[in-house]
This record gives C-alpha cells, sequence and structure tokens, in this order.
C-alpha cells in the first residue's frame, strides 16, 4: 500500500479477526513508533508489547473504552516519563501522540487495523506491565486484522468538509 492509501484506509478498528501478525510486520510498526518526530528529539516514549491472551484481557479493564484490547493480536503501551512541568508535559503528550498516528499508519499499510485507548487505572496497569515508578502508562494501542472488512481507502470519510477546516492566510 502507498502512503496516502495507509492514511485514507486507516479507521478505528476494535473488531479483529484473531490471526496473530507476524513478529517482522509488528517490529515494522514498532520501528515506524520508534522514528516518529520528536521535540528537540527527547524520545520521551518507551513500548510495551503485549500479545498473551491472558494479558490482553487484563490490559482491557485499565479503561472502559478499552474493551478492543482484549480480543486484539497485539497491544502496545506507550510508556512515558511523569512530570509536573506542564510545558515538558504538553511536549510530551504531543509526541506520544505523532508516535501513536505513525504505529496506526504504519499498521494500517500492512492492513493491520488499529485503535487507542486511555488508560484510567495506572497502578492496575503498573502491575500488569512493570513499569518503573517515575513512569506512566499514557496510552493502548490494539493491533489486529479487521473482523468485518479490510482495510481500504474510504471514499467519503465522516470527517467535518475540507473547505470548513481549512483556512489560507486567515480566517
Amino acid at each position: 500500500m502507498e502512503t496516502w492509501d495507509a492514511i485514507r484506509s486507516r479507521r478505528n478498528v476494535r473488531s479483529f479477526d484473531g490471526k496473530p501478525i507476524p513478529a517482522h510486520d509488528l517490529d515494522q510498526v514498532l520501528e515506524a513508533g520508534r522514528r516518529a518526530p520528536s521535540s528537540q528529539n527527547w524520545q520521551p516514549w518507551d513500548f510495551i508489547v503485549i500479545t498473551k491472551r491472558s494479558e490482553l484481557r487484563e490490559l482491557a479493564t485499565v479503561w472502559q473504552g478499552a474493551g478492543h484490547v482484549a480480543e486484539a493480536a497485539a497491544a502496545v503501551a506507550l510508556i512515558a516519563p511523569v512530570t509536573s512541568d506542564e510545558r515538558r508535559a504538553a511536549a510530551c503528550q504531543y509526541d506520544l501522540g505523532q508516535a501513536t498516528v505513525s504505529m496506526m499508519i504504519a499498521a494500517a499499510d500492512l492492513g493491520i487495523g488499529s485503535c487507542h485507548a486511555g488508560v484510567g487505572d495506572q497502578e492496575h496497569a503498573r502491575r500488569l506491565l512493570r513499569f518503573p515508578e517515575d513512569r506512566h502508562c499514557a496510552y493502548l494501542i490494539s493491533f489486529g486484522y479487521p473482523l468485518a472488512r479490510p482495510l481500504s481507502p474510504v471514499a467519503k470519510p465522516d470527517r467535518r468538509p475540507f473547505d470548513q477546516i481549512v483556512h489560507r492566510e486567515h480566517w
């Protein structure tokens, strides 16, 4: 798939067919996250990959909107430093967003669906994933092959119209 097709094909997938993702494809998705742009090349992330079904089911309980993680072929937990510096925290969130979308587009390019989720219960996430006390689990991304329909470019996405979003030279 070409980049533009991957961008147009990517959508939130919450139902997966159960087929495992080949290790080299999963590594390619993770490499896309690793190579994501980062403010001052800070790279504040660590990625924890989860593929065991029992672990995925338990991880799905850290947030009410993370149910899709339970049936995914894999999930990636994005781990970030804890900071009280508001500027640093904002830069971290932006960087994590870039890593997230990089992984999701790389996955779409391989025909792998994805969906992101927040993490509400940090202590439960820490018990499951064993990340250090000076870190938190910022997001989860589930990955797997779509159950209902394969990824393909969406001709008419459910998005605000282009001319209502794009302003040239001024509002």
